[in-house]
């Protein structure tokens, strides 16, 4: 470790000090997610010399992504980022190691992976993944860096620490499927996700190095657009403790989609939907929405809209159904079957995938 150079400006704090840069040296952080999150996470934990980094994700990198997953550029699309992120940060620091998992997380493999790791960081987008990790590190015992985004505001805390409260502790509910739209659709500011990921990266530094006050029993959050923050406090709730714990021994087993209400639906690619006939389209967008998908000749009826006009759709053909990125089109799905719809499926990825294909034209 060559103090007098790389890490010399941050090893020069009396709060830090070769001893400092030493548990850096030392520590290993889980990454998972390396989207808008994770990678300024990456950044700043590769730069301040964490001895060990692992990033798992199973996506790739699209052109929506770059405007605030900044780690990427244009000769990455269609890399899966985990692989691509190593490359990168590789370059920014050759003397730690990086592990780079390509695959989903999944209960089969969370335990086993967050044993190998000190700290682990939520970087993910969706809520039956922050369950699936929240409880897997309370059952292996590791403390959680959380941090969430939506629109203009995001949040940040720490979870399962000394004896701290959980993500159960402040959300024992998911929200209901399909409430809560995600940055494919609603947008996000680009320079959101960098800040609130930089805020993570400054609390995992904290715990490692055991300095100032650790977000451990609070909820930190901010809005960009009135410059402010807000800090609430986090109990911890035994009981929903127990709860996990509990089911340690069956966590393998355990659905997280179910809990959050996600139901398995019939899906269709975009390739795929452009070769189907005779089935009737419906786009469940909001009317200002763009790209306009002409060229299936949907019929257009917002989500919320829907049920009043669930009439006018024709029960008897088969129906595909499509939004922006495809989680407000499996909300659609329900509502079609619970009105004796059966031949229905929703296009993957929604409009945005939709939008790859040069037949498609926007109005």
């Amino acid at each position: 470790m060559n103090l007098n150079n790389r890490y010399h400006r941050q090893a020069i704090l009396p709060e830090i000090g070769e001893e400092g840069q030493k548990k850096l040296s030392e520590s290993k952080v889980l990454v998972i997610g390396a989207g808008g999150l994770g990678c300024p996470v990456l950044q700043y934990l590769t730069a301040a010399g964490i001895g060990t980094i692992g990033i798992i994700d199973f996506d790739v990198v699209e052109t929506s992504n770059l405007h605030r997953q900044i780690l990427y550029g244009e000769n990455l699309l269609g890399k899966n980022k985990a692989l691509a992120a190593k490359n990168r940060l590789t370059d920014l620091n050759p003397e730690i190691t990086i592990n780079a998992y390509p695959e989903k997380l999944t209960t089969k493999n969370a335990l086993s992976l967050f044993a190998q790791y000190d700290i682990i960081v939520d970087g993910t987008d969706n809520f039956s993944t922050r369950y699936l990790i929240n409880d897997a590190c309370v059952i292996a015992k590791k403390p959680l860096v959380y941090g969430a985004i939506f629109k203009f505001e995001g949040q940040v805390s720490v979870f399962n620490h000394q004896n701290g409260p959980s993500y159960r502790c402040l959300f024992p509910s998911p929200p209901k499927a399909g409430s809560v739209p995600s940055c494919a659709e609603i947008g996000v500011l680009g320079v959101l996700p960098g800040i609130i990921g930089s805020m993570q990266a400054n609390e995992v530094l904290k715990i490692i190095l055991d300095l100032g006050d650790i977000l451990s029993g609070k909820l930190l959050m901010y809005d960009t657009l009135m410059s402010k923050f807000s800090t609430f406090s986090v109990n911890r709730v035994s009981s929903e403790i127990s709860k996990v714990l509990a089911i340690a021994d069956t966590f393998e087993s355990v659905d997280y989609d179910l809990f959050c209400g996600i139901k398995q639906v019939t899906e269709i690619t975009a390739q795929e939907a452009f070769l189907i006939r005779n089935a009737q389209f419906i786009d469940v967008r909001e009317t200002h929405e763009l790209p306009k998908i002409e060229s299936l000749d949907p019929i257009y009826i917002p989500l919320g809209e829907l049920k009043e006009q669930i009439k006018t759709i024709d029960k008897e053909k088969e129906t595909i159904v499509f939004c922006q990125s495809g989680i407000r089109s499996k909300k659609a799905i329900e509502i079609l079957e619970e009105n004796g719809f059966k031949n229905v499926s929703h296009v993957k990825g929604g409009a945005i995938m939709l939008s790859e294909y040069p037949i498609v034209n926007e109005v």
